[in-house]
C-alpha cells in the first residue's frame, strides 16, 4: 500500500463486538452446536466474551438444569432470565468493545471457582499456538482455563495463520478444539504433525 502499511484483522486489532456478532453467523451456529455436544444437564460451563460465545451462551437452555459461569455481557443478558440456569455473572472493568468484563475482580472470582468445561475463543492461531490482542482479555481467559477440568477452544478457520500481540495458549493446552471449516492445508498439515486434533463443525 503506498503510502502507509496495513495491518490484518486479527494481529492487533479486533472489531468491535456489536460488528462482530452480526459476521459469520451460519458459521458461529454450527460451531455452537457442535460445543454443546459437550454440555450436559447439571454442569458447571464458563463462558468467555466473544460473539461466537455469545450465541453457545443462548444454546444453553437446552442442557438446563445447568449453571453458567460468564463475564460475556451477551451471555449475561441471554442467561439472566433463563428458567433452569443459574447464572453467576463475573463483574470486573466493562469494555464496551468487548462487550464483557475484564481486571482484577474478574480474574479474583475465577479463582474461587471451579466449573466443568470453559470455552475459550481466540482471534489468532499462529502454528500451535493461540494470540490475542488485549492482555485484560487474555488474563481472564487464563484464569478460565485454570478453573475448569476441560477447556475447549472455539476458532474460525479464517483466523489460523493470524499472531496477535499476546500469547493466550498452547493449543495443547485445550481438550477439544472447535472450528466452522477446514483451515489452510499448511495449517493442517502442522497440526496433524503435532497430534493436534480438530473438530470441523458441519451442517
Amino acid at each position: 500500500v503506498r503510502g502507509g502499511a496495513t495491518i490484518e484483522a486479527g494481529t492487533r486489532f479486533e472489531s468491535d463486538f456489536r460488528i462482530r456478532e452480526k459476521q459469520d453467523s451460519a458459521a458461529k451456529s454450527r460451531m455452537a452446536k457442535a460445543a454443546l455436544a459437550l454440555v450436559e444437564p447439571g454442569m458447571t460451563v464458563m463462558i468467555n466474551d466473544g460473539s461466537t460465545a455469545a450465541v453457545l451462551g443462548a444454546a444453553l437452555e437446552e442442557r438446563r438444569p445447568i449453571t453458567v459461569i460468564t463475564n460475556n455481557g451477551a451471555v449475561i443478558d441471554r442467561t439472566k432470565g433463563m428458567p433452569g440456569a443459574t447464572l453467576i455473572a463475573l463483574g470486573g472493568v466493562f469494555s464496551a468493545k468487548f462487550n464483557g468484563f475484564f481486571g482484577i475482580v474478574t480474574e479474583n472470582a475465577l479463582a474461587q471457582l471451579r466449573a466443568d468445561i470453559a470455552f475459550i475463543s481466540a482471534p489468532a492461531i499462529s502454528g500451535l499456538h493461540a494470540f490475542h490482542m488485549d492482555d485484560a482479555v487474555v488474563r481472564a481467559k487464563r484464569a478460565m482455563m485454570n478453573a475448569a477440568e476441560r477447556c475447549c477452544l472455539l476458532v474460525n478457520h479464517q483466523r489460523f495463520g493470524r499472531s496477535a500481540l499476546h500469547l493466550l495458549a498452547n493449543l495443547g493446552d485445550f481438550d477439544a478444539i472447535i472450528t466452522d471449516a477446514e483451515p489452510a492445508p499448511e495449517d493442517r498439515t502442522e497440526l496433524d504433525r503435532a497430534g493436534i486434533k480438530i473438530t470441523i463443525a458441519r451442517d
